[in-house]
């Protein structure tokens, strides 16, 4: 039987954290960090892995934290491959509502593409340290609190149905009734949201991404496009976000790296797939071109082949 696994990190056989954080130890105590340790050991780990080592490596130091002497942006990266996935959520999510001015892309892109479980995870994480608040409340990502059906079934009848409901609450209605469409597209199941914008086509003659972007804007807008986008193909919209995280002057590397460390183990071998297809050369050699020193070096290593 094929592997189902589609991520590019895959857990290290015979593997031993004691070993692991030892040599982490040297490399950070020594003269001068050894990026070259760091990076190969912390991407040809599982997070799970990873645990393991950052608890054998406080017991061995007494520290919690494996900075030693790097900084900016790589150091981020090290910090983010050594967090456990719903913490690292969590934390990007908090970054994005802190100071002047909500960080909305990141929030869409979070809630948009995260399974019920991952949304579930977040939030006990979120309400371990703080009391409820915006994040559970915040404007219309609270129709993304974990409520969508995670069943594998579709029913065509239902989806005609819900079909009809989109095209009457939007394209054939003075106005447009947002909340039909948070409450299907959120609480769908995701073969049934497919099933819906096959539906909502023969009804309307327009896809539904179309649909909302002539029916709405701001930030509803892009979140119920980023949950259509998702629905067609979750490696095709994390693509899409890492060429414009690296397109044009200037690179976003919160992005870069929040979306290599999060799908590092999930599906990344596919979004590198659909990278090549939409834009017609690889990630890697996007990542080559685009980033140097230590940070481009483990987000090469993350990545994995070039296709």
């Amino acid at each position: 039987m094929a592997s189902l696994w589609r991520g590019t990190i895959k857990p290290k056989a015979n593997f031993d954290a004691e070993k692991d954080a030892a040599a982490l130890k040297d490399a950070i105590e020594g003269l001068g960090t050894n990026e070259k340790v760091l990076i190969e050991i912390l991407t040809q780990r599982s997070n799970d892995q990873r645990q393991l080592i950052c608890k054998a490596y406080e017991k061995a130091t007494g520290r919690k934290d494996l900075k030693g002497d790097t900084g900016g942006n790589f150091e981020k990266l090290l910090l983010a491959l050594i967090t456990p996935p719903a913490a690292y959520d969590c934390h990007e999510v908090t970054r994005a509502m802190k100071g002047a001015g909500t960080q909305d892309c990141i929030l869409v892109e979070i809630f948009a593409s995260r399974s019920k479980q991952q949304i579930k995870a977040l939030k006990d994480v979120y309400l371990k340290g703080k009391e409820a608040s915006s994040i559970l409340v915040y404007g219309e990502f609270c129709c993304l609190q974990g409520e969508r059906d995670g069943s594998d079934s579709v029913d065509v009848g239902k989806a005609k149905e819900d079909a009809e409901t989109l095209y009457k609450a939007g394209e054939k209605k003075w106005g447009t009734d947002e909340s039909k469409f948070i409450e299907i597209l959120c609480k769908r199941s995701i073969p049934q949201l497919r099933q819906i914008l096959i539906e909502y086509k023969n009804i309307s003659g327009k896809t539904l991404q179309q649909s909302i972007e002539g029916e709405m804007s701001g930030e509803l807008e892009e979140l119920l496009v980023a949950v259509v986008k998702c629905a067609k193909s979750l490696p095709a919209y994390f693509a899409e976000r890492l060429h414009e995280s690296m397109k044009g002057g200037g690179t976003d590397e919160s992005t870069l790296t929040r979306i290599m460390v999060s799908r590092s183990e999930i599906d990344l071998l596919d979004i590198r797939a659909e990278f090549k297809k939409l834009y017609q050369h690889s990630l890697r050699s996007d990542i080559e071109s685009d980033m140097s020193g230590e940070y481009g070096d483990c987000l090469k290593a993350i990545c994995g082949g070039d296709d």
